[in-house]
């Protein structure tokens, strides 16, 4: 259980780095303050899911922590940023989500 909670914390700090990013691109005079959040957020985020991968195997770990971090951006993207919501972009998202629920119900099978 712990293992997969490492996983999600670092799923979380995947998502740090890109909004660092784009943070850093709209708030030029705090860039470098972003800058360094993104990059604590990419050690932070790597080393959780180096943890993860002690338990759970690589292919699914590395899977889960790009798709929930994708999914975590998006939805971040279209309350905070404006980011459009349209229906083939949630569809297409969606996509996303369903393969992730998929590979965790069939485990290793």
């Amino acid at each position: 259980m712990l293992t997969w909670l490492y996983l999600i914390i670092a799923a979380v700090f995947e998502v740090g780095w890109p909004l660092g990013f784009r943070l850093a691109g709209t708030h030029a005079e705090h860039f470098w303050f972003y800058i360094i959040i993104s990059a604590i957020s990419m050690a932070l985020s790597g080393i959780f899911l180096y943890l993860a991968q002690l338990n759970i195997p690589t292919s699914t770990a590395y899977i889960m922590w790009t798709g929930c971090g994708a999914i975590f951006t998006f939805i971040i993207g279209i309350l905070f940023f404006g980011d459009s919501a349209s229906l083939l972009r949630m569809f297409f998202s969606l996509l996303i989500l369903v393969g992730l629920v998929g590979l965790e119900l069939v485990g290793n099978k």
